[in-house]
């Protein structure tokens, strides 16, 4: 009796605490949505929605707003605390993102307010420039050459 008494309330117990479990794919991934920006850069970002690029901005921001216009893909967002955060601050991750999320991109500017890489050849290239706008803002350009 203790036994079935002691697995009911373990039992209990796991089942009061796995709602509260994070699991890893929970959360919007940086990394797919910057794949998915630079997949659809061929076809002219036809295929994205303002959605698709947010994901990127998530661990900076809430308030990305994001489009495809004329060729381009873009995102500009605030950091999460605009009177402490630093758009720099923001701009320094969203390179690292960058960097360990497209191994293939070379990185060939890095400025205090501007990173750009690029993927593919000469005449045929996604470039990727993520710079500040402003002291608290973010913005994020992909483009096909």
């Amino acid at each position: 009796m203790q036994t079935q008494t002691f697995a009911r309330t373990v039992a209990t117990t796991l089942l009061a605490i796995a709602p509260l479990a994070a699991h890893a794919d929970d959360s919007a991934s940086p990394c797919a949505a910057l794949k998915r920006i630079v997949a659809a850069a061929p076809q002219h970002f036809a295929s994205l929605t303002p959605d698709d690029g947010r994901a990127v901005a998530q661990p900076y921001s809430d308030d990305a707003q994001c489009a495809a216009t004329h060729g381009t893909y873009q995102c500009s967002w605030s950091t999460r605390n605009a009177d402490t955060g630093s758009g720099t601050d923001a701009l320094e991750g969203v390179g690292a993102d960058i960097a360990s999320c497209l191994p293939n991109a070379t990185h060939d500017g890095n400025a205090p307010g501007r990173q750009h890489f690029y993927l593919g050849e000469r005449g045929s290239r996604t470039e990727i420039t993520a710079q500040t706008a402003g002291a608290n803002r973010v913005k994020l350009t992909v483009s096909k050459q």
